[in-house]
């Protein structure tokens, strides 16, 4: 069946060889099945976001032939879509009031497996009258709580596309996240969710980064009662200290690449070529990867390798 997959960027900055990849395996995904691609741009972070870079984010893809068929969609427009799927999950008792401070909130953090640590739900078994009196105090300091989406106990299991069959820990209390911050703004977790439901995603590849999330999304997806899609997470390209590459590292920006390499193909088959696509490093054009790319032989490469070395000639 033709999958629709999604390219989603935050427009903080210019693309880098890790952006590319990820959007290269989106793209040979959908593509391999004689589907389509839906580009969003995630700009929930007002502060950051830029138009300018979304604009530039655009004519950089399509330089390198990473064409989508539907949007692009901005989430900043989508507040209305986010607070209905809010109220939902409110009605239905899932949610809850975090009066914590992210300080605060850090401070409780214990350490939960693939991520780091997590909040412990402190703010989970508070008493009506403790919440009231909670909410009172924020308010006259001119302050809102935030929200959280309470987990439940148990495992969740998903087949993962190239890292195999995944077991999450649910773990109730530890894991609860916001899904509406303090200052009335929606969490990636929430928006993410109602976005692929809405655009009709059925296919999400991304790097092992996002990995964690999954069960989150999967769960949410369960609650609002959207189709989940498949997921697939693919090794994040690294430097060669191992330091995970960022928009900030000008050597594996765009422009610096594109210096490099002068010609789109001659990128493109140099990430190809990294990422164990072709034999080869040799030029090669998206619409020309998608002959040679097969999710199993790559599903064998990537099973628990979350990071590839990225160096440039």
């Amino acid at each position: 069946m033709p999958k629709r997959g999604r390219f989603a960027p935050s427009p903080t900055g210019r693309l880098h060889a890790g952006n590319l990849f990820a959007y290269l395996m989106a793209w040979l995904d959908a593509k391999s099945t004689g589907g389509l691609i839906v580009l969003r741009i995630e700009d929930l972070d007002a502060q950051r976001s830029k138009p300018a870079f979304a604009d530039q984010l655009m004519r950089d893809l399509e330089q390198v032939g990473l064409t989508w068929e539907r949007g692009p969609i901005y989430q900043s427009q989508r507040t209305e879509a986010y607070q209905e799927a809010f109220s939902r999950l409110s009605r239905a008792g899932h949610l809850y009031p975090c009066f914590c401070t992210r300080a605060e909130a850090n401070a409780q953090a214990a350490p939960h497996r693939g991520e780091g640590s997590s909040y412990t739900g402190a703010c989970r078994t508070l008493s009506i009258r403790e919440r009231r009196v909670r909410r009172e105090a924020l308010a006259a300091c001119g302050r809102a709580s935030s929200f959280r989406l309470a987990m439940e106990d148990g495992c969740m299991r998903f087949d993962d596309l190239f890292q195999g069959e995944q077991v999450i820990d649910m773990h109730a209390g530890a894991d609860d996240f916001i899904v509406r911050r303090a200052d009335g703004g929606f969490a990636y977790q929430l928006a993410v969710v109602v976005d692929d439901a809405d655009e009709g995603i059925d296919s999400v590849v991304r790097g092992c980064d996002l990995l964690p999330s999954t069960a989150k999304q999967i769960h949410l997806h369960h609650l609002l009662g959207t189709p989940t899609p498949t997921y697939g997470h693919i090794p994040l390209f690294v430097a060669d200290d191992g330091r995970r590459l960022a928009k900030r590292d000008h050597d594996a920006a765009f422009d610096e690449m594109m210096r490099t390499y002068r010609t789109p193909a001659a990128l493109m088959g140099h990430l190809a070529f990294r990422a164990g696509i072709l034999d080869e490093d040799v030029p090669a054009m998206p619409d020309e990867l998608v002959k040679v790319y097969d999710p199993a032989t790559l599903r064998k490469r990537y099973r628990n390798q979350h990071a590839i070395t990225f160096a440039m000639l």
